[in-house]
């Protein structure tokens, strides 16, 4: 019989690309339930959905306030619902996805323990945002220094933030990386002009109209924008940019399943993230990756973790800061053979940056949890 691993993660999970890699990749072995928001993913025995609720503000504000932890954990609607729903529940093994849900996993006492999957550094989330750094910065320091050394074992997204956990918790922490499935596809010839493309989030903290305003200035290129309405006044702010000027085109965001060969199109990869707390400057993002399975070039901000990997692959150019002059200049340099180099870069080098490679990590922790 099938041993019983939870996958628990306060997230949509069938569109959640990190978490949906853990689902494919236990399915086959175990008998899976899942915990989280919308619909369940394809191939899991169970599937626990939990519906958005809001946070009681002002009582947790006051918990927060008094330092009272524990109990602002257990006040929080995703945590109740979840606790609910897994009520009576019994597992082998329980893979947290996130800081906010490992208390709870742990609460559950699966027979053979707890392996936590952390997306970013929380304790410094926003700290750019003083009232958010004094409150609840604190609490999240508290979630992780109290509750990561009990897991069996843990992982995280990139190297400078397993060091940073390592530091403050004590746990030892692993690192999965954010990297996509392997594609099989071929870069395509470089277009006239040069074709970038940036797919993601429409945050406003995510730099997107530097990297607007840097296409425009170099002038000899077009860029394509796939966003998500996270942020709807700012997507309608970039999508009137784009109006006004033909090297600009905003997109509806594709399905992932589809993105990688929508990107596969284009020839370039751009990405400039300024460095506004640790997480954005310490960034390994998944766009990379899908930017290298999609066989492109890549122009990123010198961000330690992308610029590691760009350098040591040839991937593309590391920009000297994260304005958008400094991608201008970029983009003012490069020559049709220089883009062609690096998309044969990215597809030379596709299979070992694939997810196959960090998909074995999880294995390992989570077979070894499982006495296998």
């Amino acid at each position: 019989m099938s041993k019983k691993l939870l996958i628990i993660s306060f997230s949509p999970i069938a569109r959640d690309a990190r978490v949906l890699k853990q689902v494919r990749l236990f399915t086959p072995k175990y008998e899976v339930t899942t915990c989280g928001f919308g619909p369940a993913p394809e191939g899991v025995k169970r599937h626990l959905e939990l519906t958005h609720a809001t946070l009681p503000g002002k009582t947790w504000d006051a918990l927060l306030e008094l330092k009272a932890y524990k109990a602002g954990y257990w006040l929080m609607p995703d945590v109740r619902n979840a606790a609910k729903a897994l009520k009576g529940l019994k597992f082998d093994a329980i893979l947290a996805d996130d800081i906010d849900t490992v208390p709870l996993a742990l609460s559950l006492r699966p027979r053979l323990g707890v392996h936590a999957d952390i997306h970013e550094y929380f304790p410094r989330l926003h700290e750019e945002h003083a009232p958010w750094a004094k409150r609840i910065g604190p609490w999240y320091l508290w979630l992780c220094q109290r509750y990561l050394p009990r897991c069996q074992s843990v992982t995280t997204i990139s190297k400078r933030i397993a060091q940073e956990y390592e530091v403050q918790t004590g746990a030892k922490v692993g690192v999965v990386t954010n990297a996509t499935p392997y594609w099989e596809l071929s870069p395509t010839p470089v277009a006239e002009p040069i074709r970038l493309v940036h797919s993601g989030t429409s945050h406003r903290e995510r730099n997107i109209e530097a990297t607007v305003d840097g296409v425009i200035e170099a002038g000899n290129c077009t860029l394509d924008l796939y966003l998500t309405p996270n942020d709807p006044e700012h997507l309608e702010h970039l999508k009137q940019r784009a109006q006004e000027n033909s090297a600009i085109t905003v997109h509806p965001p594709v399905p992932y399943e589809q993105l990688i060969e929508t990107l596969n199109g284009y020839d370039l990869g751009v990405f400039l993230l300024p460095p506004i707390n640790f997480n954005f400057a310490n960034v390994l993002p998944n766009k990379l990756f899908d930017f290298v399975q999609a066989r492109l070039g890549v122009v990123v901000s010198p961000s330690p973790e992308m610029a590691r990997i760009v350098n040591e692959a040839g991937l593309g150019v590391v920009a000297p800061g994260y304005s958008a002059s400094d991608l201008a200049q970029v983009l003012k340099g490069l020559t049709k053979t220089q883009v062609q180099e690096f998309k044969a870069a990215s597809h030379a080098h596709a299979r070992e940056l694939s997810a196959d490679s960090q998909l074995l990590i999880w294995e390992r922790y989570i077979t070894k949890i499982m006495g296998e």
